[in-house]
């Protein structure tokens, strides 16, 4: 035969207050974090003097000048991402520029070219100093996957020399895969 032990009201509240929290957990909440596997989306639009997306420029571009802008070589690439519907429907490549007035008097004319994924774009020809927006459409059979590569070509370039050690193009703020 069993024997009931009796036990405090003080000792019976005592286990009754630690099976009650012992069952209460605070919620964890989920914290998304990136990690190094992971790499972040591409922009469609490249604002070169962007850190954010500066691993997008992937060749030909100088460091960030005046905090808004970057010399060129004469060969010079970019990586972006097409935009919603351009794989039906295409989009339009912008690129913000300025030619400047010394690359004019030393070169008379500069040529930009350009390919999207392999599809060569009509060329324009730059002969007077300022700022310039180069607009292009894409067509769609350029735009497949996550990424497009985006490369550029100057016929030519003012060489290296005594005042600035670098081969100068032109100076570019903005690349970007606009929608049409």
């Amino acid at each position: 035969m069993r024997r009931l032990v009796r036990c405090s009201p003080l000792f019976s509240l005592a286990i009754l207050a630690g099976l009650t929290l012992s069952g209460c957990r605070r919620e964890e909440r989920a914290r998304l974090r990136a990690t190094e596997e992971e790499a972040p989306m591409l922009a469609s639009m490249v604002h070169v003097a962007d850190p954010r997306t500066s691993a997008q420029l992937l060749k030909g571009f100088y460091e960030v000048e005046q905090n808004s802008w970057r010399w060129t070589k004469g060969k010079f690439a970019v990586a972006l991402r097409p935009p919603l519907g351009a794989t039906q429907l295409g989009a339009i490549l912008t690129v913000k520029l300025t030619v400047p007035e010394p690359v004019i008097v030393g070169l008379r004319r500069v040529t930009l070219s350009a390919t999207v994924g392999g599809v060569a774009l009509l060329a324009e020809t730059y002969a007077l100093p300022g700022e310039y927006t180069f607009l292009r459409e894409v067509p769609a059979g350029a735009l497949s996957g996550d990424s497009v590569t985006v490369q550029f070509s100057l016929d030519k370039t003012m060489p290296a020399g005594e005042v600035d050690r670098r081969e100068l193009g032109i100076v570019v703020t903005t690349v970007g895969l606009q929608p049409k």
